[in-house]
């Protein structure tokens, strides 16, 4: 529950229907907590990140120092620069 107090701004998540192309280095960070599976289905996903104001992968927002939490397709985030 602190954690959705602590969210600046809720975004909500939109599946894709081709993956998108994330940097290595982002996915090599991930690649101990997050399943192959999973990993896949999340480069099928977009949000609308506030800080960069387009259209990213929801693999970089999970990568992200303000992610918080993804509940119910929605996204919490700090918002912080």
């Amino acid at each position: 529950m602190a954690d959705q107090t602590l969210a600046k701004h809720v975004i909500s998540i939109e599946s894709c229907e081709k993956p998108f192309k994330v940097p290595k280095s982002t996915t090599d960070e991930l690649k101990g907590a997050v399943s192959a599976k999973m990993l896949g289905r999340m480069k099928k996903e977009a949000v609308v990140c506030p800080l960069e104001q387009k259209q990213v992968c929801f693999v970089q927002c999970f990568a992200c120092k303000n992610f918080l939490h993804r509940i119910r397709g929605t996204v919490g985030c700090k918002g912080e620069p």
